[in-house]
């Protein structure tokens, strides 16, 4: 395929493919030549390579072991009672304000944001500064503004990890900065890595997963009457989800065959976890959103070392706000009709511009 900026890449769609490439160490993010390779955008994230190729491997084991203790079953629990106060708390705020709003705006943006502020130890204060950081790196057309972002980003996270280092506190950045080994511009770049996957993907999700349900009245009651199906919802939330751009991008660390086609060293693949979450050979009548399905593990959080670090909390977010949503309110409709709804073109992680609901 020729990707957005007009470079020659591979696209693999099929699940079984999809699901092993993403755990196979002939494939990598970054490239031995960086200037010469392919890119999937502009995104300074996402559009090239990244990281060195000769320490690629160690350099991801030594970050996963950073943050893996951070996100421990243990921590999880004990975080999921503040994601309900929280949760809680905006739910009343939508009510006061009801009967109408945009669900965006009420609760999909800022719960994500406020727990992931907390985890962190990130000022909730300084949302819409770095907000609009994490949105102008996500720019997938104009490169400079999404190094300008992220260059912004970083440095914001360098004057946090300074304040850690004056004042720590029982947060991610104090602990990473106390971490024997850890520079502050290890502790920082890590940290808003974490800012930026913790809040933008989740806001995606809950804006997605409630327009789902509330599409279909009849599951939409179905969770109202059963709050214990939540968790099969948003498995099949994360599974029908779109994503953005048209793969995770991945370089090929040597030549290799995938489903019959050699792929050379060097070469662009992109990996469509959208594409391999709706293959009709592993799930049936797959455009269609089914709380009840029980089949194969979707791919929305990756697979095996690179699988995400942050997928028991996304999870947690997700049920604790659908659960709650239809909980609260079992009249809740859309206010608008599908074809009306607007979606965030040019980011990475696109999204529901606003949600438009009433009650």
């Amino acid at each position: 395929m020729r990707t957005a900026v007009g470079d020659d890449a591979w696209l693999v769609t099929g699940y079984a493919e999809v699901r092993r490439l993403l755990d196979d160490e002939r494939l990598g993010r970054s490239h031995p030549d960086p200037g010469s390779a392919a890119r999937a955008g502009e995104s300074a994230l996402f559009g090239g390579p990244l990281g060195d190729f000769a320490t690629e491997r160690a350099d991801h084991a030594r970050m996963r072991s950073l943050l893996r203790p951070h996100f421990s079953p243990r921590r999880m629990r004990d975080l999921r009672a503040r994601v309900e106060e929280l949760t809680e708390r905006l739910l009343d705020e939508l009510a006061e304000q009801g009967p109408s709003a945009d669900l965006v705006a009420a609760l999909a943006l800022p719960l994500p944001i406020a727990v992931i502020c907390e985890l962190l130890g990130v000022p909730f204060g300084d949302r819409t500064r770095f907000r609009a950081w994490t949105q102008a790196a996500a720019d997938v057309r104009d490169r400079g503004r999404s190094e300008r972002g992220l260059a912004e980003l970083f440095g914001y996270g360098l004057e946090l990890v300074a304040r850690k280092r004056r004042d720590p506190a029982d947060d991610v950045l104090s602990r990473l900065v106390a971490t024997e080994g850890v520079e502050d511009a290890e502790a920082a770049g890590l940290g808003m890595a974490l800012l930026f996957a913790g809040h933008e993907t989740t806001v995606v999700a809950i804006g997605l997963g409630a327009t789902a349900l509330l599409s279909d009245p009849a599951q939409w009651r179905a969770l109202h009457e059963d709050p214990q199906r939540v968790a099969p919802v948003v498995e099949e939330v994360l599974r029908t989800q779109s994503v953005g751009g048209n793969g995770v991008p991945r370089y090929a660390r040597t030549d290799l065959d995938i489903a019959g086609t050699t792929v050379r060293a060097g070469e662009l693949v992109l990996l469509d976890i959208g594409a391999a979450n709706h293959d009709a050979e592993v799930f049936a009548d797959p455009d269609r959103f089914d709380a009840t399905r029980r089949a194969a593990a979707h791919v929305a959080f990756g697979h095996g070392e690179r699988y995400c670090l942050g997928a028991p909390l996304a999870r947690i977010e997700l049920q604790v706000v659908l659960g709650g949503l239809a909980a609260r309110f079992p009249t809740m409709r859309l206010a608008v009709g599908l074809d009306e709804l607007r979606i965030h073109t040019g980011a990475l992680t696109g999204g529901l511009v606003e949600l438009p609901v009433t009650w």
